[in-house]
């Protein structure tokens, strides 16, 4: 008996047990073997249908990331710009609030210039009124030595004063 050249009984026995061995494994370990292809199949053909749904989310996950990035620049430039508006409302408002200020300053002054100048021309009338009247005084003494010339004085200034008054009235 040699394994190259086998018997023909030897060849019989092979036949039958390769049969049996065929029918037991056709009977009994393909129906497991196939359904664990079958599963394993389904499994991966979930986990692939699971990857691509998962991509699909990231994608739109990634379009939202990039819609709400422009709209927070949007915002962020619309704040900016409110911001700057704002500024310059303020700014404006003050220059016009400082510019009335100003103007209320400089009428006050001018108001207080002017009563300060009425006060000085008033003091200078004044001073300018004694000092004539000194002068006038002194004048007098040295003309009115005479007493014929007192009473045509006297009698000259109550003329005066009575055309004064008839001029007011």
């Amino acid at each position: 008996m040699s394994l190259i050249t086998p018997d023909f009984g030897l060849l019989f026995w092979m036949v039958i047990i390769f049969g049996l061995v065929l029918f037991l494994l056709s009977k009994f370990g393909f129906p497991v073997i196939t359904s664990m292809v079958d599963k394993r199949s389904e499994h991966i053909a979930e986990s692939l249908k699971k990857a691509e749904e998962a991509e699909q989310r990231l994608a739109n996950m990634a379009q939202e990331q990039a819609k709400m990035m422009e709209e927070t620049k949007l915002e962020h430039s619309r704040i900016l710009q409110e911001a700057t508006q704002a500024r310059d409302r303020i700014i404006a408002s003050a220059k016009v609030k400082a510019e009335e200020e100003a103007a209320k300053i400089i009428e006050h002054a001018k108001v207080e210039i002017a009563t300060q100048k009425e006060e000085a021309m008033r003091e200078i009338a004044h001073q300018t009124a004694v000092i004539s009247m000194q002068v006038a005084e002194k004048i007098l003494r040295k003309e009115l030595d005479k007493s014929q010339a007192q009473i045509e004085l006297v009698d000259k200034m109550v003329e005066e004063t009575r055309q004064a008054e008839n001029k007011i009235s």
